[in-house]
């Protein structure tokens, strides 16, 4: 019997169907998008356009917010805050300062995600040696982040060790830790013109964070503003049963109407690409 779906999610909604577990989405923000306002102010706009969770930056581009949390709110004050709007913690993102500086922190709060990035680019011929000395220096990482209850998770970038089709290959190759991963970014991809939705495959299980990040200028990098369709993106995010947050992203400041009215479109764009997988619903779909 036909279905009236096109045959990639005909055949995403039979998987679901035959799993009987539907594929659940799970949308956050980062508070970098807000880093006028204090963090409580910017978790409550997050919260308010209904995201579940955030990731919390520190001082890039001086965001303030980690930092604060660390020396003003600590963990419990930062429970309260997450509380008081209904947020969970997607990821700290520590790409100033580094996870050792916020590694206690995170443990304090049962663990969770540290997201940053990997090391400098290298010839194509010398990927795996430089591969195999990434995960050597991380080592004292991977066991500060067990013993804080948490994983590292490595974002790609167009200048970066990790980078291309064949650098992901061989980090899910060479990983030795389950307490690393990846935190995917399609705008780089994008830039050095790799499939995204072949990189999403490759990471498969070691995916831990998801940006929903095109490139194109400005506000236009966000989902739903720019005119990247990302439906593909999330189908393949589906097939790959990622268990991570979607996380709507972009570099650059409008202001907070702005933003907040921008970041307002990308969630229900996102959603509807969602209900175009067939594959149930996502959390807080009105």
């Amino acid at each position: 019997m036909a279905t009236g779906l096109p045959p990639a999610v005909s055949a995403m909604a039979a998987a679901c169907r035959l799993s009987g577990r539907p594929w659940k989405m799970r949308l956050s923000t980062s508070s970098i998008h807000f880093m006028e306002l204090p963090i409580e102010q910017a978790c409550e706009k997050i919260a308010s356009l209904g995201y579940e969770a955030v990731d919390i930056w520190s001082a890039h581009d001086k965001c303030p917010h980690l930092d604060d949390v660390k020396d003003r709110l600590g963990a419990e004050g930062l429970r309260q805050v997450l509380a008081k709007n209904n947020l969970k913690l997607s990821a700290f993102s520590v790409y100033k300062g580094g996870y050792e500086r916020y590694a206690g922190l995170l443990g304090e709060m049962g663990g969770g995600d540290a997201i940053r990035g990997s090391a400098h680019k290298r010839p194509p011929e010398e990927l795996t040696r430089w591969m195999k000395a990434f995960f050597e220096r991380i080592k004292p990482l991977v066991e500060l982040a067990e013993r804080n209850n948490s994983r590292l998770a490595i974002e790609n970038h167009a200048g970066a060790l990790l980078n291309s089709p064949d650098s992901f290959k061989v980090f899910t190759d060479m990983n030795p830790s389950n307490r690393v991963g990846i935190a995917l970014a399609p705008y780089h991809l994008q830039s050095i013109g790799a499939d995204v939705n072949e990189v999403i495959r490759i990471c498969g299980r070691q995916l831990f964070f998801f940006y929903a990040w095109q490139n194109f200028p400005d506000s236009q990098q966000l989902p739903g503003i720019g005119p990247t369709d990302m439906a593909p993106w999330i189908r393949a995010l589906a097939g790959a049963d990622y268990a991570g947050y979607v996380n709507p992203f972009m570099h650059g400041h409008p202001g907070t109407e702005v933003m907040y009215a921008n970041l307002e479109k990308s969630r229900t764009y996102l959603l509807e690409c969602h209900g175009k997988a067939g594959c149930g619903r996502a959390k807080r779909d009105t």
